[in-house]
């Protein structure tokens, strides 16, 4: 471990889901410099990832967002302002787990004496001590924690952290209760969101899966929606037999306290699907570009379900050239499949 270290910065500036999969370091860290000051830096948008964890002191927000809707000369003034008051919290150890050029920026503009970061491109150059990047073949977990091997800090830990309040908790059992969701009964989540619309299974799909659910298991489907998404779940609304419930407009935590009271989600690639992952809910992530091998949901009792045979699984495409088989053609059944193996197991 490297002496003389009171201060910390940790970086992982986005998405949800890689902000959630990066709070296994925070509590190592912890654990390593009991006594130190701890800060994480991230986006406006990532902010609820970590707001309430508690091995942290401090979480600092760069809001781009605010920044680009102010004139350029305000939005300049803005940004030394805050690499001023970056800077004048006088870290001793930087460590970037996100390994683009603005946060390999931000990691020198710390003033940290240790800047800790991963090899990619001309930006390793910014930092003083270089790790090798097993992006392509270990989880995104361990990709993340392989920064702190590099400087001996012991890893204690793997689980990501998603702490919901007891108040939230029980205001989303309150608003069930309401829409007739009794405790004990079957409450299945299913996201239809995503960041990437090539990530996205169809919403026809998931109102067969929704459907079914209510139909076959006597469940309730909560239909999940974040920023920008409530158009998507009414799509799925509309496909539906049955009558669906929908979440009401909440914050990241709020999403979290409903998940809390779910016995099982169904989820695209996304950040719901691992906060779901993390809060310990039996989760069915449908992955189709993205690798579940790196970045499928975390921990024991998870399912994966994809279009296997494919060629072409795993692209890590934003666009898709060929029709996108891997969600265009993957069938509801193979998700009631996944749903049936986990009902029967807790029946």
């Amino acid at each position: 471990m490297l002496p003389d270290v009171r201060r910390i910065l940790i970086i992982k500036l986005r998405a949800i889901g890689d902000v959630l999969l990066a709070t296994p370091v925070i509590e190592n860290v912890r654990r390593a410099y009991p006594d130190a000051h701890l800060a994480f830096l991230t986006e406006r948008a990532s902010e609820g990832v970590v707001d309430e964890n508690p091995f942290l002191d401090e979480v600092i927000v760069l809001d781009r967002v605010t920044w680009q809707a102010l004139p350029v000369w305000a939005r300049l003034r803005e940004q030394v302002v805050f690499y001023q008051s970056l800077r004048s919290r006088g870290f001793d150890l930087a460590i970037d787990l996100f390994g683009n050029p603005r946060s390999a920026i931000l990691t020198v503009l710390s003033g940290a004496r240790h800047r800790v970061g991963f090899a990619f491109r001309v930006r390793r150059h910014l930092y003083n001590i270089v790790v090798s990047p097993r992006g392509g073949s270990v989880h995104e977990v361990e990709f993340n924690l392989d920064a702190l091997r590099a400087i001996d800090i012991p890893v204690h830990t793997t689980a990501p952290l998603f702490p919901v309040s007891a108040v939230l908790r029980e205001e989303a059992r309150a608003w069930l209760d309401a829409h007739g969701v009794r405790p004990g009964d079957r409450l299945v989540g299913l996201n239809p969101g995503g960041g990437w619309a090539t990530k996205r299974w169809t919403p026809q799909r998931f109102a067969g899966v929704a459907d079914a659910l209510i139909r076959e298991y006597g469940a309730h489907a909560l239909l999940l929606w974040g920023p920008g998404e409530r158009p998507l779940v009414d799509i799925v609304t509309r496909a539906m037999r049955s009558s669906p419930l929908i979440l009401p407009e909440t914050t990241l935590k709020g999403l979290g306290a409903f998940l809390s009271w779910c016995t099982l989600m169904i989820s695209n690639d996304s950040g719901p699907m691992h906060i779901a992952a993390a809060m310990g809910i039996p989760t069915i992530g449908i992955f189709g570009p993205t690798n579940p091998a790196l970045q499928g949901p975390y921990g024991q009792g998870h399912t994966v379900v994809r279009q296997e045979g494919l060629p072409c699984l795993g692209c890590n495409l934003l666009t898709c050239r060929i029709g996108h088989l891997c969600m265009q053609t993957l069938p509801g059944e193979a998700v009631l499949r996944a749903v049936n193996d986990y009902f029967s197991q807790d029946a």
